[in-house]
């Protein structure tokens, strides 16, 4: 108990709350919406969830982002007229997609700094035993490859949590900025998923500090 209060005491923690329950309500609106009697239900999700989303607006980390963002709540409240809401949610979106391709950008480099480190440590290992190296024919050197490659990869992830959880995180929030743009369109269950994934990773984070990923 005394951990979920100093949880929810941070400004991080309960946005992070609020942002998972946002997403459970997107996912549980697109699950329920196809069955007879449940539009109530479902109208209640969709209250919930804009509430929820409008409760997040001074926890958002991103300047410009926020920004953005702030103008669109000031027009869906309706202390500002005029303003072009459509222009807006897309520059939001549009910083928000460039964003996390910069974060994502950062992962796939600190991933393959340790991968690198793991392939030298195996070369030294296998050195060390001094063993002969095996055959192999044409046939099933890119499948030895890509089961190396992939290997490396494990490993590397296994070794370094906080790597793979901002990783996770990352590729999940690309999913809704990518719909929005048109780049690759989903549905609201797969982006409810997506950022309920990247939610419950946050709150590791966010309870667990060791789990925040240090960059070199």
């Amino acid at each position: 108990m005394d951990t979920f209060i100093r949880f929810t005491n941070q400004t991080q923690g309960r946005d992070r709350l609020f942002r998972a329950t946002q997403y459970t309500c997107m996912l549980l609106r697109y699950l329920l919406e196809p069955k007879a009697g449940k539009e109530k239900v479902v109208m209640k999700l969709k209250k919930l969830e804009t509430s929820v989303s409008t409760g997040r607006k001074s926890n958002v980390n991103r300047v410009i982002y926020f920004i953005c963002d702030t103008v669109l709540w000031v027009r869906s409240v309706g202390l500002a007229s005029g303003i072009n809401k459509e222009k807006w949610r897309m520059w939001a979106v549009r910083h928000y997609y460039y964003c996390l391709l910069l974060s994502l950008a950062r992962d796939l480099y600190e991933l393959s700094l340790q991968m690198e480190q793991a392939a030298r440590d195996r070369a030294r290992m296998e050195q060390s035993l001094s063993q002969e190296p095996l055959g192999y024919s044409v046939a099933n050197e890119e499948t030895e490859w890509l089961q190396a490659f992939l290997l490396l990869l494990f490993r590397s992830l296994k070794k370094h949590p906080p790597l793979l959880l901002d990783t996770v995180k990352n590729f999940c929030d690309l999913l809704n900025p990518l719909d929005q743009l048109g780049i690759y369109k989903s549905n609201p269950g797969i982006i409810g998923l997506g950022g309920l994934v990247s939610s419950i990773a946050g709150i590791i984070v966010v309870a667990y500090p060791q789990m925040k990923l240090r960059v070199h």
